[in-house]
């Protein structure tokens, strides 16, 4: 008997590249280049050039060596087409051969990171082919395209301080300051104060020039903009604001002079160049960016449409019509999840992304994008461009994938988006017999599953911190009922009948049921301090020799070290608190020196108890809601009630604070 959990989706289709051909026309080389938009590339996979500026230090350096780190497995894989990335961070640093802007040749060791590796772009240059030309001539040998990526405004280099210079700042930056958005001491408050501004017609033209040195100088088959790395283009968005009409004219501008470059290089070489950018899936999003994105589709500026990165607005199906409604290819983006504190389940796991991948297929995708993956013997690169490929495998489907807020880019964008949040830092809250309803996509074809032969197991499963009882708690999927939980490592697993499930969008309702009179301790969640923090107890950093957890005779001893950034850690873990609801959280603390801190958020919302030797503070009010108070002396009892937006504070069962509107939305 067969057994299935889930399924995914991709295609490839191999082809040849011959060198470039007799002068096109105009129209020849557009009808050239929509076949090529729909070419069935499977998989469109981002390498973002780390491997030629980090490789090991005390490796030989060849060719071969160097396509070894996370080129050559890729043939014979599911993916169509490479898209290598010359780091591009900051703006104007490369690790091709350019003229234009600047060869990035520093040594990460340096500047403290990384030691053991070793910067090659100076030496592959040397040897007479840089990492662009090889990747570009091993992917067309190898029946790839080859697809250069620029990141638009890479702001890695947010790092750099004046007295402590940065790796990846571009000289660039340090000779006209006057071209950021920001500054390092005066840091904006959306996005990152290193972002170039794109309203400066100085920036536009280097852009502009960089992108057209590539097209000219390498054989690649097509250019991703990469407009995700990093959303700022404006001042205007940095302080707070919304792009205006004239900033979208510019960018629209910028946009019309690639696309005339680009057919005036591909007539000229007998072979079309292919644009693709990605940005967010939600015009309006971009639109308040300074992006126009569908006046750029209006105008056939792009053929490929990949959307997504750290957050997501919509379902694929906005992507997908987006693009079908201007006539381009849809690229839906597998970004990484960087959600923290998952436990059982994680979503980027094999299983995790077979069921991203199902869904953004069965919703219409023309191919996947792949960002931040980058082991090239990685067993899903064989998978994930075909549904056959994957009938018969495991998979899981979440509520949400990503959690990131939009708002660090523009102001008010996290109401734009359209989907639910569920998972660790985005709970809701279980009422009695108050049912709680949410959606989840399903992608499965579980009749045609079926009908090839497999028998289809499906369990629903839920983390429901401090529910004891599991037989309270019930579960219907599109009105139809589970059966009864199962408990298996702190989760409910409810039985599904294949029957109730849809393809496509499921309703799941949850339905808890009244407890009987408790007796004794009425906390859901409870830590002694007798142990280390166990799961679902999680680090929200991964500390190093600096940073101390330890169990001592009168509690948990948590002490940071160290003076450098990264030299903390804080253990955090889900407790179901509502946004706008009610909860409470009491502590035990004694303080030795430093700055400590009881952290609180239901994950639109966050705040932090901050614990001085000499005072306390809710951190985002500091100078309003503070006690004067020793907390050195002996351990204190510390208790946050959260009603709404107030926050009250007791101290040894004294109220000490009440901050009514302390709690805002949008605060971390």
């Amino acid at each position: 008997m067969k057994r299935i959990f889930w399924i995914v989706v991709t295609i490839m289709v191999a082809g040849a590249w011959t060198a470039d051909a007799a002068p096109i026309s105009l129209d020849q080389l557009r009808a050239q280049r929509k076949k090529l938009a729909f070419r069935k590339r499977g998989l469109l996979v981002n390498n973002d050039g780390c491997d030629v500026l980090y490789y090991p230090a005390k490796d030989e350096l060849t060719a071969q060596s160097f396509l070894d780190r996370r080129t050559t497995a890729l043939a014979g894989t599911q993916i169509g087409t490479i898209s290598y990335c010359t780091i591009s961070s900051g703006f104007s640093h490369f690790t091709h051969d350019t003229k234009v802007g600047t060869v990035l040749t520093r040594q990460s060791a340096d500047y403290g990171i990384l030691p053991h590796m070793r910067n090659i772009t100076g030496e592959l240059i040397a040897q007479g082919a840089d990492c662009l030309k090889l990747v570009t001539d091993y992917a067309h040998k190898n029946n790839m395209e080859a697809f250069w990526a620029m990141r638009m405004n890479d702001t890695h280099d947010v790092a750099h301080h004046p007295d402590k210079p940065y790796l990846l700042y571009p000289p660039l930056k340090v000779e006209h300051p006057e071209w950021l958005v920001g500054e390092p001491i005066k840091r904006t408050p959306h996005g990152r104060w290193s972002s170039v501004n794109y309203a400066l017609p100085e920036i536009r033209d280097l852009s502009f020039r960089y992108i057209e040195e590539v097209c000219k100088n390498y054989d690649v088959d097509g250019i991703e903009l990469d407009y995700f790395r990093h959303m700022c283009y404006f001042k205007s968005t940095a302080m707070g604001g919304k792009a205006s009409d004239e900033e979208r004219a510019l960018m629209t501008g910028f946009m019309h002079r690639v696309r005339t470059m680009t057919e005036e290089v591909g007539a000229a070489r007998g072979r079309p160049i292919v644009i693709a950018i990605r940005v967010g899936d939600s015009t309006e999003f971009n639109h308040g960016m300074g992006l126009d994105v569908e006046q750029w589709l209006k105008d056939g500026l792009l053929d490929i449409l990949v959307t997504t990165g750290y957050f997501r607005f919509n379902r694929w199906d906005y992507t997908i019509n987006l693009a079908r409604k201007y006539g381009v290819a849809a690229y839906p983006g597998m970004s990484e999840s960087r959600i923290r504190g998952e436990t059982r389940f994680r979503r980027n796991s094999v299983p995790g992304y077979r069921g991203r991948a199902v869904n953004a297929w069965v919703a219409g995708a023309d191919g996947l994008y792949f960002f931040n993956k980058f082991d090239p013997n990685w067993a899903l690169w064989k998978e994930l461009g075909s549904l056959d490929t994957l009938l018969g495998k495991e998979k899981y489907y979440f509520v949400s994938i990503r959690h990131d807020r939009p708002d660090r880019f523009l102001k008010g964008a996290s109401a734009m988006r359209k989907l639910p949040s569920l998972g660790p830092g985005r709970s809701i809250a279980l009422k009695p017999d108050a049912p709680r309803t949410t959606e989840i996509m399903i992608g499965e074809d579980l009749a045609a599953a079926t009908k090839a032969g497999y028998v289809p197991t499906i369990t629903a499963c839920a983390d429901v911190p401090g529910l004891t009882d599991a037989t309270r708690l019930a579960l219907r999927i599109n009105g139809q009922a589970t059966g009864p939980a199962v408990r298996y490592k702190g989760w409910l697993d409810f039985p599904v009948d294949p029957a109730s499930l849809k393809q496509g969008l499921n309703r799941i309702q949850f339905v808890l049921a009244t407890a009987p009179a408790e007796v004794g301790p009425t906390w859901p969640i409870q830590y002694e301090g007798t142990a280390k923090p166990a799961k679902p107890w999680f680090p929200d950093s991964p500390g190093n020799k600096q940073v101390v957890t330890e169990v001592q005779k009168d509690g948990l001893l948590v002490a940071d070290r160290g003076t450098e950034s990264g030299d903390y850690r804080h253990w955090r873990r889900p407790w179901g608190k509502e946004p706008g609801g009610k909860a409470a959280v009491e502590a035990e603390v004694r303080v030795i020196s430093g700055v400590n801190s009881i952290l609180f958020g239901d994950g639109e919302t966050g705040d932090r108890l901050r614990l001085y030797p000499d005072h306390v503070n809710i951190h985002h009010s500091s100078k309003k809601n503070r006690v004067e108070m020793d907390t050195t002396d002996r351990f204190h009892t510390y208790r946050v009630e959260i009603d709404g937006t107030a926050i009250t504070l007791f101290i040894d069962g004294v109220k000490r604070l009440e901050a009514k509107d302390a709690y805002q939305k949008g605060r971390r």
